[in-house]
């Protein structure tokens, strides 16, 4: 590529030069880019409340609250809120996670004051009706009983309770547990509800079939009245730690013929300096290809897991940094070997130039592909201000990328993925 298809890319990015933005006296920042290649408009936001806000006995109230905000309103019924959505052809969603609850929308352009009308309606005016709440209970506590009987999901919890402490957001599921979701009451809803939801931080983003100034006009018309909570404060995340030493814990899963694996341990937040250099790391080690090195040596080499591979958690904490495999039973000892090794061996030796720069091409050459829609604009955008990136992070993301030399993904390497102390959570069938 040359030097001014460089530049033609960088300048087709989203970025300070197409992206309005707009922070309303209540604190919610809108941002908004247009794009008239195709008649439709997607929003995609957040508000500062989640599972962090809750107390770990009341584990899941934030997705069970995120759940119920559509299930009627002041203003409208649940039918009538189903009613107005379906009938011009649109889609809303809204859900909890740790730090956030996020929301989306999608609508043809002259149904966007419609959608919007609704979005602002579901999570300023909530009722929270009680027949509802039993029926998103039951609905929940079904999914959870599912995952009870998933190696990979018991396995996932397992090891998220052993990596972070009691009191940590990132230690309990963000669904909750069938325990604490079964005691959930709707005093418990509408306090956390009263006590949580503000425009305080609030992000809203809309990209699509309509002028910028145009959008945030009337986003703005539909949130500026919107008042803060009076001395709400968000408790600290506490320090989650590192293992000292190897932390193993196993957990049977009757019936099952299938082990799963999940090993590492909390790392860097999105944005520590870290991030990006582990980032490169973690595509090294179990994403590019067939699921990088991870994939080449646990799967194909040795034929030991029916999947293998690596994952790093985009977090405001220390996200963690993993690898995960299938296997069977008789093969979980030998697969841990092998997963260690390649920790190790990613800390010890410098990634070969070759295979550092196809990884890098990968993560580079991928991003348009994520901007492709509408969608995935928004939800870059998103994250690029939660995480206070910079408007023009994607037109710099390719450079931060290919500045990251092997030296900086050995030295990553060999700080958060220690093959002498890591915690190490196995599901399957009883021993």
């Amino acid at each position: 590529m040359d030097e001014n298809e460089t530049i033609n890319r960088e300048h087709s990015l989203p970025g300070p030069d197409d992206v309005v933005v707009r922070t309303l006296p209540n604190g919610l920042t809108i941002l908004a880019r247009e794009n008239f290649s195709s008649p439709a408009v997607v929003a995609s936001g957040l508000l500062r409340v989640g599972a962090q806000d809750e107390p770990e006995e009341r584990a899941g109230l934030a997705a069970l609250v995120a759940s119920m905000l559509a299930r009627g309103t002041e203003q409208r019924s649940f039918d009538e809120i189903n009613e107005t959505i379906e009938g011009v052809g649109g889609s809303l969603a809204i859900a909890a996670g740790v730090h956030t609850t996020r929301f989306s929308f999608k609508s043809l352009a002259e149904d966007f004051p419609t959608l919007l009308g609704v979005l602002a309606d579901v999570v300023r005016n909530p009722t929270f009706p009680a027949d509802h709440l039993e029926r998103v209970r039951a609905q929940r506590l079904t999914v959870l009983r599912e995952r009870e009987n998933n190696t990979q999901s018991v396995a996932e919890r397992l090891f998220y309770e052993q990596a972070y402490p009691p009191g940590h957001p990132y230690h309990t599921p963000v669904d909750g547990t069938v325990e604490s979701v079964e005691v959930l009451t709707r005093d418990d809803v509408v306090r956390f509800y009263e006590r949580n939801y503000e425009p305080r931080d609030a992000i809203i983003v809309v990209v699509g079939a309509i002028p910028p100034t145009e959008a945030i006009a009337q986003v703005e018309q539909a949130f500026q009245d919107w008042a803060n909570l009076e001395g709400r404060e968000r408790a600290e995340i506490p320090p989650a730690g590192r293992p000292a030493e190897p932390v193993r814990a196993f957990r049977a899963v009757p019936g099952k013929t299938q082990s799963d694996i999940v090993i590492g341990a909390p790392a860097v937040s999105r944005t520590d300096p870290d991030y990006l250099p582990a980032y490169v790391a973690n595509t090294v080690l179990g994403v590019f290809g067939l699921m990088g090195r991870l994939g080449e040596s646990v799967r194909d080499e040795q034929g030991l897991a029916y999947y293998a591979r690596s994952s790093l958690d985009p977090a405001v904490s220390q996200g963690a940094w993993t690898a995960t495999a299938g296997v069977a039973p008789d093969k979980v000892d030998q697969a841990v070997d092998t997963i260690l090794t390649e920790f190790a061996r990613l800390g010890q030796e410098p990634v070969p130039g070759e295979e550092l720069a196809d990884s890098k091409s990968f993560l580079t050459g991928s991003l348009p592909l994520r901007l492709e829609t509408n969608e995935g604009v928004a939800r870059l955008l998103l994250d690029i201000m939660f995480y206070d990136l910079g408007l023009d992070y994607l037109q710099r993301y390719a450079a931060l990328i290919n500045a990251i030399g092997p030296t900086e993904v050995q030295r990553v390497a060999a700080t958060y993925l220690e093959p002498s102390a890591y915690v190490l959570a196995v599901a399957g069938p009883p021993q």
